[in-house]
């Protein structure tokens, strides 16, 4: 006890940082990409400042650039030239993230991890996650199994190193893996987003990636943020399907289902630091209310320190330049 226990003794200089607890690495950062066919140039996204949707030409020196500041792996989000009610351009051997994937494979072949989303949301005209039945205005689970399928399929042929299925359907791991294993895909790693919160934090994305929803919400396929114990339920489900990796998403205001996830089943656990928790720092260090480069640190240390073990996040790129 004190006088005796002082433990501002360790917080001085660098004894500060021979003792720390958790650090913040270069490798732990994921970089999203969107790619749209709509566009011949960049253009930034109102909501997300210095996050850019790019063309399929320029998908490959923007991956080049992630690369050569040492991050591991991008995660690509497709935008289509054509919607319809089904998404059939989500799983065609030449749409648009099939396309990105094998330009940045045919630049940088092994030196980047290309990860894919495995969702629906982008290429449909609804924008909604899956197949829809427009009588009773449900999204339909069993019928998007097999896109999802087709999907992921569609992705490992081009090149894909790992699949990510986003679009919270029960079953949606199983079906994956099995179309993954029977056309020859079974060393493809499977990173589920096995705890998706049905959160307000995914508005700026939504521009991004133009999925916006017709009607509705999504508030039945993604969860209700009271919920931590369906996380818990939800997450074995998905390891006893097959995945590799689990998700948490977002990631800052679910730091105690990180914790719970990593701490129940120590598998490999990955959070989203997900576009409006971007936005809000973005926009508080537009206006001077907080230091910028601290809160980016702050906040994907607290990520690491909650049990995940790397962080997809739109920081990825300022970080990493701010780690060197």
């Amino acid at each position: 006890m004190f006088p005796e226990v002082r433990l501002r003794r360790l917080r001085k200089g660098k004894i500060r940082g021979l003792i720390r607890e958790i650090t913040l690495s270069v490798d732990d950062l994921v970089q999203p990409i969107f790619v749209n066919e709509t566009i011949d140039s960049p253009v930034e996204i109102s909501s997300m400042p210095g996050i850019y949707n790019l063309p399929l030409s320029a998908v490959a020196k923007e991956a080049r650039e992630i690369a050569e500041l040492g991050i591991p792996a991008v995660i690509l989000f497709g935008v289509p030239a054509f919607k319809d009610a089904e998404g059939s351009s989500s799983c065609g051997e030449t749409d648009v993230v099939q396309e990105a994937v094998r330009r940045i494979k045919a630049a940088l072949g092994d030196k980047l991890v290309v990860i894919t989303d495995i969702c629906m949301c982008e290429f449909t005209s609804h924008g909604h996650c899956g197949i829809v039945d427009f009588e009773t205005k449900e999204v339909l689970n069993d019928p998007t199994l097999e896109v999802l399928g087709k999907i992921a399929v569609s992705h490992a042929r081009a090149g894909a190193d790992m699949v990510a299925p986003s679009g919270m359907m029960d079953g949606m791991v199983e079906a994956i893996r099995t179309a993954l294993d029977f056309n020859g895909f079974e060393n493809i790693p499977i990173m589920s987003y096995a705890a998706k919160y049905h959160s307000c934090f995914y508005g700026p994305f939504r521009e991004a990636a133009e999925s916006g929803y017709s009607f509705g919400d999504r508030s039945t396929y993604q969860m209700d943020p009271a919920n931590s114990e369906e996380a818990i339920r939800e997450v074995t489900l998905d390891v006893a399907e097959g995945a590799d990796i689990i998700m948490i998403k977002p990631a800052l205001p679910y730091l105690d289902i990180i914790y719970r996830v990593k701490s129940e089943f120590g598998m490999p656990t990955a959070a989203y630091n997900v576009s409006g928790e971007y936005s809000m720092i973005k926009a508080a260090a537009a206006n001077g209310w907080i230091d910028e480069k601290k809160a980016i640190y702050e906040s994907l240390i607290s990520i690491k320190r909650a049990g995940a073990d790397f962080i997809i996040t739109y920081f990825a790129k300022d970080a990493a330049r701010m780690l060197r």
